[in-house]
Order: C-alpha cells, then structure tokens, then sequence
C-alpha cells in the first residue's frame, strides 16, 4: 500500500498554531474568571486554594540542630570509676574450680589465694554550677574508691562524693574546679508526648553523643528500675555509659537524667529508654547537697492501685486512687485512723490517680507537714487529717507487687499451723489459710502463690479451710475479693471465678 501524505502551506500552520495559544489564553482567563460560579448538574463543593504560601522558616534550625547541642556538649562530662572486688568468698579463684579445668589440671591450682580486682565503670554527668557540682546516677559511681571526671576539653578530676540516693538513683559529684560550663534548668512537668528532646552522654566509651528522640510518655513507673519512679520514656538511643548523662530538650534546658534503658534480652538500645526527671532530680540533689541525705514525708500504708475489678468490689464508679491493703502500726496513717481498705481518693485536694502517684507525693511533701486526705470507705466519702513523719529508711518491700484477675481452680489451700507460720517466718498472731499448690496450668497462677497466706474472702476474715469454702461458696459464680499475705505485705487480689 502506498503512503499517501497531506501538504499544508507553512504560513497556514503559523496561523493555526497563533491562533490555538490566544484561544487557549482567552479560555484561562474564562475559567479563572468563572471559578466561582457552579457547575450545573455538580454538587457544590467548597475549595479553598493556598496561593503564595511561603516556606516554613526553620530559622537557627536551617542546618540542624547544632545550635542547640553547642553549648550542651560541654556540660556534659565523662566519668570513670573503679572499686576493689573482694574474692570468693572460701579464697580461692572460681575459674580454677571449674570442673573443665580440674578435668586437665586436677586440684593444684585450687588452693591459689585469689587476690582483690578492680573492677572499672564509666557513665556519664552533668554540671549543675560553675564550681563544680555534678549530677549524675548512683548506679555509675556505686561502691567507688575512686572516681574520675574528664570535662569536654579533656581536662580530668579526682570527684568527691557528695551523697548519694539509691531510690532514686541519684548521686551528687564535686570537683575542684571553677568558671565550668553549666546547662540550664528546664521544667520536666511540662512536658509533653511527642515534643523533640536530645540525649548527651559517653556510651560504650566512645566518646561524647549526642543523640535525638521525641519523648514517648511521662510518668512511667512499676519497672522495678527504683524504689522511686515517674520516668520520661524517649526513643532516644540511651545506651551503656550515657546513663547520668542530659537528656535536653529544644531549648537546651536540662529536663532529665538518663537512666535506663530496656534491652528486649540484648545489651543495646531498642528505642525504649528512661529518664529521671529533672524536676525530681533537682529535689532529691538540693537536699544532698543542703543536708548530706534526702528526707522524706511518710505515712506509714502500703497502697495498690484500683483495678476495674477492685473498683466494682469496693463500690468506685471509676478505677481511680490508691487502695490501702496495709496499715503500718503506730504509723501516722494508724494513728490518724486510716484502715485497710479505705481507697485514697485525694490528697490535699489534688486526686489520686495510682498508688505510685500517691507515694511519689508523700515522700516529696517535707516530714511535719499535715496532709489532708480524701477517702472511700463502705462506700461513703470522708476526709482525714496526717500528720507526716520523716521516712525510715529501714523501711524495706514498700509496694505490693500488681495483681490482675484469674481462676480458683487448681488452688490447693491448708490450715496455718505453727510450725507453717514459723517456716513462713510470719509474725504471731497471723490467721488465714495456706496456699500449698498452685497448678501452673491455672489461671490463679497469674496472681497467687505457694506460701501465700489467704486472710480474707470477700471482706471476711477467714482462720481455716472450712470458713474459707465457706466464704467461697457464698461468693457463686461472681469475681472473689481475696487479701493475700506475702512476703510480709498484705495485697488485695481479685479472682475470676468463671
């Protein structure tokens, strides 16, 4: 087939190729024109076009955020310590008394006399003031005979110990030293879930880091990390030797000590790390520093949170404030008449919202002081008055360990002998029912244990097996409201029973 081709004058496209550009021209001008007139047969749809809209100014940001991290860095020091490790304890060295190696080398080596280690630590600080003081964990320098601080531009320094807190892991350093680099002070409880903040410190002896995360939650307690905890969670990395180090936020103020971090059964960061923070740590290092320890308000009660279940046993509309499973004797919580069972609603007027929540404002609240409670108790609210003794810190197992719900079956219970409550080192005069056997199929193993000693049932004491199946029995098929001894401290327990 033969190709057939068209042939146009070269002026008759010139003028057809003009004239399609003026149209098109004349026709936006039309549309931009009739932009706000409807569309027949369209619904009306209002649209709202974003027209010379600048770009978000980063400003001092434009390059990062080294303008931040500049004079951060050098207010964060290194610290190495060492201490001397004693042998074991029958003199000789344990790696002589592998079977292994007596298996080549017999006994002659066994009998060497193992001599002191040292053992070395390095984690990270933070200067607070010019001359010198530094914060920073008390894990990092625990047990030290000697501590070194290396500032940012390698000068190093014998520390002295100030004082130390180990419920809260706090430790205060002084080194000789003036016109020091400090960091500003922020204020931790402002902040908020998702603002940016930066963590500084030495991880893996490396050398200075710095690091950036957002924070992930405030307030974070029960990780069995301290006696005292009301951590800041970050994404940051936090890794081995930045622990004592700054965790800061936009503006470069210090709003957090790094502490911790959760490993998932590794050694590195897994984007789960904690910080104490700063409006805490300043408290318990002013106290160091004023008076050599830390001093706090104590009510003498073991409280434990209110679960949906307990709230329902107890007659709580909502699963808020601190329930008192236990009230220590002539304690200012006994002598004010607070009793087991009473749910602390309110303190000084401010709700509970758990029983960490409770204590955390207890111990910051000085010893002397009178705090005036609101309490539930058989379902009617009423206030009492305590007067705050200083904490004994001989005081040990301060909170009761969570419970959640489970089943009866599988319990196996026995009478409390004499010779039980001796075994159990209970003190005399306990009554109960003995937990003997807990199948570990059961869902009761969730939340009881052998050795647990069963006090009551549903609000009524029981002393035996009898009254405890009667107690039981009487219960039906509703949820068990169970007071459990353990460990010397009483917890109230609720159980499935279906």
């Amino acid at each position: 087939m033969k190709s057939s081709h068209i042939s146009i004058p070269r002026w008759v496209a010139t003028v057809a190729v003009v004239a399609a550009l003026v149209c098109g021209g004349i026709f936006a001008i039309g549309l931009r024109n009739w932009s706000d007139h409807p569309v027949f047969g369209a619904s009306p749809l209002n649209v709202t076009l974003a027209r010379n809209e600048a770009p978000v100014s980063l400003g001092e940001f434009a390059n990062g955020f080294s303008s931040v991290l500049k004079p951060v860095l050098p207010a964060v020091v290194n610290i190495h310590s060492s201490k001397v490790v004693k042998p074991h304890s029958d003199g000789t060295m344990p790696f002589f008394s592998d079977p292994f190696f007596q298996q080549f080398f017999g006994n002659q080596f066994g009998q060497q006399q193992a001599r002191p280690e040292r053992e070395q630590s390095l984690g990270s600080g933070v200067i607070v003031t010019s001359d010198g003081t530094i914060i920073t964990n008390n894990h990092v320098i625990d047990g030290a005979t000697d501590i070194k601080v290396q500032l940012n531009d390698k000068r190093e320094f014998t520390a002295k110990l100030v004082g130390t807190d180990p419920r809260t892991d706090i430790a205060v350093l002084k080194i000789d030293a003036t016109g020091l680099p400090t960091l500003a002070i922020g204020d931790s409880s402002k902040l908020q879930v998702g603002d940016v903040i930066f963590a500084v410190g030495d991880p893996f002896g490396v050398g200075e880091t710095a690091t950036m995360g957002i924070v992930s939650a405030t307030g974070r307690s029960g990780l069995g990390i301290e006696n005292y905890e009301d951590f800041i969670q970050t994404d940051a990395a936090i890794n081995p030797g930045n622990s004592g180090g700054a965790m800061v936020d936009l503006r470069g103020n210090l709003i957090g000590i790094n502490t911790a971090i959760a490993t998932g059964g590794g050694e590195g960061n897994i984007g789960i790390g904690f910080a104490i923070p700063i409006n805490m740590a300043r408290s318990v290092a002013d106290q160091i520093v004023s008076h050599g320890k830390v001093v706090r308000g104590y009510l003498g009660l073991y409280p434990q949170d209110v679960t949906p279940e307990i709230a329902k046993q107890f007659g709580l509309t909502s699963p808020n404030g601190a329930l008192v499973s236990e009230v220590s004797p002539d304690s200012p919580a006994s002598k004010a008449g607070l009793k087991r069972g009473d749910v602390i609603l309110k303190l000084n007027g401010q709700p509970v919202a758990s029983a960490n929540d409770l204590r955390l404002r207890v111990s910051q609240t000085p010893p002397g002081s009178d705090v005036k409670l609101e309490i539930s108790r058989d379902g009617k609210v009423q206030d009492v008055s305590v007067g705050l003794a200083e904490f004994p810190e001989k005081e040990a197992n301060e909170t009761p360990g969570e419970t959640s719900g489970g089943g009866l079956q599988g319990v196996n219970v026995q009478n409390l002998t004499a010779d039980l409550a001796d075994q159990l080192s209970l003190p005399a005069g306990t009554h109960g029912v003995v937990v003997s056997d807990v199948d570990p199929a059961s869902p009761a193993a969730n939340d009881l244990q052998r050795g647990d000693v069963i006090q009551e049932v549903n609000h009524k004491p029981v002393s035996n097996v009898d009254q405890y199946r009667q107690a039981l029995s009487s219960a039906g098929d509703q949820p068990v409201l169970l007071l459990v001894l353990r460990n010397g401290i009483t917890q109230y327990i609720v159980i499935q029973t279906h």
